[in-house]
């Protein structure tokens, strides 16, 4: 409840229109410069786990990993992993939505980087937090997936291959 609640509150009060983007390539181009953002807390990860990694007391290099390295290691790979996903399926989307609606890209991206920061945070607390965090980026994942399928099979099944 708490993703689209604050999704749409974001739609309604933030104010910033998206320029006009009557090709899908200019739509394509606008989704990958919004997605650049998005890599923010990845490389984040990336800069947090080398210098966990260096300042670790482990004196073998690939040997086993503390707690500390291991927790950034891991958030850096899942994160890439969702990314990939959020990606794809924001192209898709930006393909399929109207004009009016492609104010949704860089909220989607920007809830994508802070749900990741706040899965990050969690997950160094304690590994029984992050489902908040994990959960605010694999929804819209899953609601983003269910309603390209849609478009593509249901609202243009003529244009799937097209």
């Amino acid at each position: 409840l708490f993703c689209p609640c604050l999704i749409y509150g974001a739609y309604v009060f933030l104010p910033f229109d998206t320029p006009l983007l009557p090709t899908v390539s200019a739509r394509l181009v606008y989704t990958l410069r919004c997605a650049a953002f998005a890599t923010f807390p990845i490389v984040l990860g990336m800069i947090v786990s080398g210098i966990s990694r260096l300042c670790s007391s482990a004196l073998e290099p690939f040997g086993e990993l503390q707690r500390e390295v291991e927790i950034h290691r891991t958030y850096v790979s899942q994160s890439v992993q969702l990314f990939i996903l959020y990606f794809f399926n924001m192209a898709v989307l930006a393909t399929y939505l109207p004009q009016e609606l492609l104010k949704l890209i860089p909220l989607l991206t920007g809830l994508f980087a802070v749900s990741r920061l706040i899965y990050w945070l969690s997950y160094a607390i304690g590994r029984s937090f992050r489902a908040f965090g994990f959960s605010m980026t694999f929804l819209p994942l899953l609601a983003m997936l269910l309603w390209n399928l849609y478009s593509m099979l249901v609202l243009e099944p003529q244009n799937v291959l097209a």
